[in-house]
């Protein structure tokens, strides 16, 4: 089942027009025709619809009914320490597939990329482009979002903005994901911390234990930058029923 966008304007009386990108996809390279089907994303909701009208530059489905929502209830925020070579699209593609709500590049202290805001803009462009792809092949009603790399000391001040965030931390030898969970059961919005390939220094986390942060374990077997927080993702997901 192909998987488009709306445009800006939403579902109108029962019809819904693509967005540009996906409506030039749909007639140059799907070569759709009149009466098939496919789902259709628009103001983070789902539907099934089929092909009303298709001309040369445009696509207009007919909603036929809603479908249930993709999105997780609890919302999660990565924020991610620059990591080597192509690991940032690797985790952006996974975040998506698994429900992270959004990604956010940091550059930290041990981080051996360093972006300057010109390439940071056009790595970002390039993550959501890969966002975006990994919206529709998973069926997110909601494209996740890929910000520009931010500081450190933008992230301590961003932390304190969501109702819990937590770092997993190789030094973190006793709370655990479960007891996380045992302890906020109610929350809907989350923020993990990853450190990139060289880790986080210990000011680092103090500084982040200071904002509100709280340092985990994720078992005692190390793990790489490009699996800690997709593993958290996963682990948290599963912990607050998304993956029944």
């Amino acid at each position: 089942m192909h998987r488009f966008y709306a445009d800006e304007q939403g579902v109108q009386d029962g019809s819904v027009r693509l967005c540009e990108e996906d409506a030039r996809h749909a007639i140059r390279v799907l070569r759709m025709k009149e009466g098939e089907g496919a789902e259709i994303f628009s103001d983070g909701r789902r539907y099934a619809a089929e092909i009303d009208e298709i001309s040369a530059e445009d696509v207009i489905f007919r909603v036929l009914e809603e479908l249930p929502s993709t999105e997780a209830r609890l919302r999660i925020t990565l924020y991610q320490g620059l990591p080597k070579a192509d690991k940032m699209e690797l985790i952006t593609q996974k975040a998506v597939e698994l429900g992270a709500a959004a990604v956010v590049p940091v550059a930290m202290s041990r981080c051996v990329v360093q972006l300057n805001q010109k390439d940071g803009l056009k790595k970002q462009e390039r993550w959501q482009k890969i966002a975006r792809e990994a919206c529709k092949q998973s069926g997110r009603c909601v494209q996740m979002a890929v910000e520009a790399p931010i500081s450190m000391k933008q992230l301590l001040q961003r932390l304190p903005e969501h109702q819990a965030a937590i770092v997993p931390w190789e030094d973190a030898q006793v709370y655990s994901l479960p007891a996380f969970h045992q302890e906020h059961p109610e929350i809907t919005d989350l923020a993990i911390v990853i450190g990139p390939e060289g880790g986080m220094s210990a000011d680092e986390v103090a500084a982040m234990q200071e904002a509100g942060c709280r340092s985990v374990t994720l078992g005692p077997r190390i793990l790489r930058t490009e699996t800690a927080g997709l593993c958290a993702i996963s682990a948290l997901m599963c912990l607050y029923g998304d993956m029944e």
